[in-house]
């Protein structure tokens, strides 16, 4: 079975010992003690440092993403979680060939052609999870459940909000100097329509937790498609908004989620509810790749999913995954 296979090799953490693998490796120990983990790095000896904090069965080793067998020919593992850029996609096809389940974190909506083209040339070889979303896909599981109290939903607006000087590691930074130096437009659904917007079309004004009005920008992630696919919302766009710093203010992220529509009674309805956390936006990332890795494992009360093409909405269940979050020590409130 793919659940005993699963816990007995190692999940393997492209990216281990960085900001947000490192998150990713805490939240899989908290939530699954036993699960043997390798950290995968350039530096081995600092995701040998990292895997030392995590603790459990937790180790480290050298990677090379420029190698089709990463470095690691005659390893064996139960999935690769891959946390940073991967320009030459070695690391998918090294799941592939292996028949391994496959998670994408690190992809914007303009560039998971090559992992789809991937999938459609082997799609019976491996699960392959495209989790480029906000927040590990928190922000889209969050609105698919409060989506359940609308009979039609016309609009899904995501926005997170974190401190200036939270920039993530060097990879989260490097991949938002991508995004803005190779695609500096993202795509929306307004009225209905698909649209790249850029300038003043992609502003909006956010409104945080504490009822301040800031303003933030579009960004090109696939929570668009998977929220247009799922509910047939005309308007959906995810944004991200900074606030000045100050100490002891409080939550250090923020995910704003709110939906209008009808509800079941045909009434117009509005839902706001409010994700904090106290640590980096990076946390928050982590707890949603942590809860896609442990369901791609077969570990989440399910069995491992076949091979496939899927987004985190195709897998985890947006209750569950909710009352997980909290478990680990995201905070949700309804407004």
């Amino acid at each position: 079975m793919r659940m005993s296979a699963s816990m007995k090799n190692p999940v393997l953490l492209l990216g281990g010992s960085g900001v947000v693998g490192r998150r990713v490796a805490r939240a899989l120990r908290r939530l699954h003690p036993e699960l043997p983990i390798v950290l995968a790095a350039r530096d081995v000896a600092k995701a040998t440092a990292v895997a030392a904090q995590i603790g459990g069965p937790t180790t480290a080793t050298r990677v090379d993403l420029a190698r089709e067998d990463l470095g690691l020919e005659g390893a064996s593992f139960g999935a690769v979680v891959t946390l940073l850029t991967d320009p030459w996609l070695n690391s998918l096809k090294f799941a592939q060939a292996r028949g391994l389940a496959y998670l994408s974190f690190a992809s914007f909506a303009f560039e998971i052609g090559p992992e789809v083209a991937h999938f459609i040339q082997n799609p019976g070889r491996a699960p392959i999870l495209l989790l480029g979303h906000v927040f590990g896909g928190v922000g889209t599981l969050a609105a698919l459940h409060l989506a359940r109290e609308f009979k039609k939903v016309e609009s899904i607006a995501l926005a997170g909000v974190v401190d200036p000087e939270d920039q993530g590691g060097p990879a989260s930074q490097a991949d938002f100097e991508r995004l803005g130096s190779a695609f500096p437009s993202a795509l929306i659904r307004e009225d209905g329509l698909w649209r790249w917007v850029a300038g003043e079309e992609a502003a909006r004004e956010i409104v945080d937790v504490t009822g301040v009005k800031r303003q933030g920008g579009v960004l090109a992630l696939l929570d668009v498609v998977s929220l247009a696919a799922a509910t047939e919302a005309r308007s959906i766009r995810v944004d991200f908004a900074t606030r000045e710093a100050v100490s002891g203010r409080g939550p250090a992220t923020e995910l704003i989620v709110e939906i209008a529509g009808e509800d079941h009674e045909g009434a117009a309805k509005q839902v706001r509810i409010e994700i904090t956390d106290d640590d980096v936006y990076a946390n928050l990332s982590a707890y949603g790749a942590a809860l896609a890795t442990e369901r791609l494992l077969g570990l989440a009360g399910h069995e491992a999913p076949e091979p496939g093409l899927y987004h985190p909405e195709s897998l985890l269940e947006p209750e569950r995954a909710m009352q997980r979050l909290q478990e680990l020590g995201a905070k949700i409130r309804r407004v």
